[in-house]
């Protein structure tokens, strides 16, 4: 198993990407990132889980079989259930290792904004009381706190489960620019096949 670094070449131009790493890691914003530069839609998982009052949907898992069928796709690489048929399917998992400190600054400021400004996430969704740090042991803050432990583990067993699957690890927000500015650009312009 190789793991690729940031300034590693990616071998093509994939079509079916996904990104892992600790809630609040910059998943989506580095999904979206690659859905751009490679021209490919980007899905974003929690859009299509959460109903209106935080209420999983009923349609979720038929919603990520039917867009993981397809030939073109970058999301987030999260929800359990789902995690191998996505690394089964994908060419290319992004890994962003970041410390723990660094994902922890950013979900809290992330949380933090989003719950003063009041914004509106999936299907209506704001987010709880900043009290539910403290009672929910699901809050997103909490999540990430000791879902940073279990990444590594994940993403080092689909590298062996599948070894199809081109995995780059990034660990720090300069390697992801890295990436982003050097293999990542030179990807989207090799031709599409």
């Amino acid at each position: 198993m190789t793991i690729a670094g940031p300034d590693d070449p990616i071998p093509g131009r994939p079509r079916r990407v996904v990104v892992a790493g600790t809630s609040g890691s910059g998943k989506t914003t580095v999904a979206a990132r690659i859905g751009a530069a490679l021209a490919i839609p980007h899905v974003e998982l929690d859009a299509l889980h959460h109903g209106a009052g935080w209420v999983p949907r009923a349609e979720f898992v038929a919603d990520v079989e039917r867009f993981a069928a397809g030939g073109a796709w970058v999301c987030e690489w999260q929800y359990g259930a789902l995690r191998d048929l996505l690394a089964s399917r994908a060419e290319l998992l992004v890994w962003l290792d970041l410390p723990r400190r660094t994902v922890m600054r950013q979900v809290v400021v992330r949380t933090l904004r989003r719950r003063f400004r009041h914004e509106v996430l999936w299907n209506g969704n704001v987010e709880p009381p900043l009290r539910t740090i403290l009672t929910d042991p699901e809050h997103v803050v909490r999540w990430a706190w000791t879902g940073h432990r279990r990444t590594a583990p994940r993403v080092l067993a689909a590298a062996a489960r599948y070894p199809h699957l081109v995995v780059v690890r990034l660990g720090g927000r300069r390697a992801v620019r890295r990436w982003c500015a050097g293999p990542l650009r030179a990807a989207a312009t090799t031709a599409a096949p």
